[in-house]
């Protein structure tokens, strides 16, 4: 004989199992996202080269990237990183390229090329070289390969400890800073910098962690131990290879 309580205890197993169904399902999806974000055919030829070295799908996937995010993408470079976000975070989600004046139209152009190559949740803004303004806090703020160029002062004097202030304050409650860099001999600070385009990993971490940040990971994913990362990063011997650190850091929610 069936309890009394038994069309409610089935409707509610049903309900768990639905359910365990749909959290089963969302990496799925994620990772059909971001498979198809690599995939996609408006990526340059030249771009699309570049994926063996710098794995930006596993560098995605740590960054904690998702659909519907808000994602600021600081000195885009051409772009390589925004039409990756762009997809991932689909229709629902929006990509804000925050580039600089600094380094001339021809740059600038090459962002705006992503815009018009039809990625439309994705928008352009300039300034001054170490500043940015966003219209809203986001879930992610992302800079590849350029936080050491903040360092170099022949490009801007940039006060460090105001600048990551600024991305503390631009993030929502909980949001995530990642920073992708080449990585300098530890203990060098960025007395390399200059001329190597490198910076160590530990200072990136003291400036942004005494802004409020808290250290929430690394990635091995582009270490490579045979660099001696004394060597420029442009030089023909190790470009394209150099030892590179990817860290991540969570504003307190």
């Amino acid at each position: 004989m069936r309890p009394q309580n038994w069309g409610l205890h089935m409707t509610s197993r049903f309900s768990a199992f639905v359910l365990a169904l749909a959290v089963a399902a969302a990496p799925q999806a994620w990772a059909t996202s971001m498979k198809g974000a690599i995939a996609d055919p408006k990526r340059p030829a030249d771009q699309v080269a570049q994926d063996v070295l710098r794995k930006p799908e596993q560098s995605l996937v740590f960054a904690g990237i998702k659909p519907g995010q808000q994602v600021a993408d600081f000195l885009p470079g051409g772009g390589y990183f925004t039409r990756l976000l762009s997809d991932v975070v689909g229709p629902s989600g929006h990509v804000t390229m925050l580039e600089t004046t600094r380094w001339g139209a021809e740059n600038i152009a090459s962002d705006q090329k992503v815009i018009d190559d039809g990625y439309k949740n994705v928008s352009l803004d300039t300034a001054a070289f170490g500043q940015f303004t966003l219209a809203a806090p986001v879930d992610v703020f992302w800079t590849s390969r350029n936080y050491h160029d903040l360092l170099i002062a022949k490009y801007g004097d940039v006060d460090m400890a105001a600048f990551n202030a600024h991305v503390f304050a631009s993030l929502k409650p909980g949001g995530l800073y990642v920073v992708l860099d080449h990585s300098a001999p530890d203990g060098s600070g960025s007395s390399l910098t200059v001329t190597t385009h490198r910076v160590d990993e530990a200072l990136v971490k003291s400036q942004v962690e005494a802004a409020g940040f808290k250290f929430e990971g690394e990635s091995a994913l582009l270490r490579n131990p045979a660099d001696d990362r004394k060597l420029p990063v442009f030089d023909k011997t190790i470009q394209g290879h150099t030892d590179q650190f990817i860290l991540k850091f969570r504003k307190p929610a």
